[in-house]
């Protein structure tokens, strides 16, 4: 479930307005940082955002479900990271807005 260049790309060109962004792999994807803050990662054609209890809910009201993969064991459900909804990726003004906020809740922890 590794992300393509392509998506990664097409993802680092929509959050360009947020300034300096640095990635790395994470978790055979790619982890997007601002700052020393890792805010997003990217896993397959999917964006997911750090929450907090406090923004979990947001995404969770848009349908929206935590990172999660498979083991020999059963599945892991990674409740730091949640997929940003489509229409927010979209919409330049929300994607801001969200990012911002995740980044808010990385540079916590």
């Amino acid at each position: 479930m590794s992300a393509s260049t392509e998506y990664t790309e097409y993802v680092l060109e929509l959050l360009a307005p947020l300034g300096p962004l640095a990635t790395g792999r994470f978790f055979g994807g790619v982890g997007i940082s601002r700052g020393a803050a890792q805010f997003a990662m990217i896993m397959g054609n999917s964006l997911y955002f750090v929450v907090d209890d406090t923004t979990r809910e947001k995404y969770a009201a848009a349908g929206m479900g935590c990172f999660s993969y498979q083991t020999k064991k059963g599945r892991v459900q990674v409740r730091k990271y949640f997929e940003l909804p489509e229409e927010v990726l979209t919409d330049p003004a929300q994607l801001r807005q969200w990012a911002n906020e995740a980044i808010q809740v990385a540079g916590k922890t």
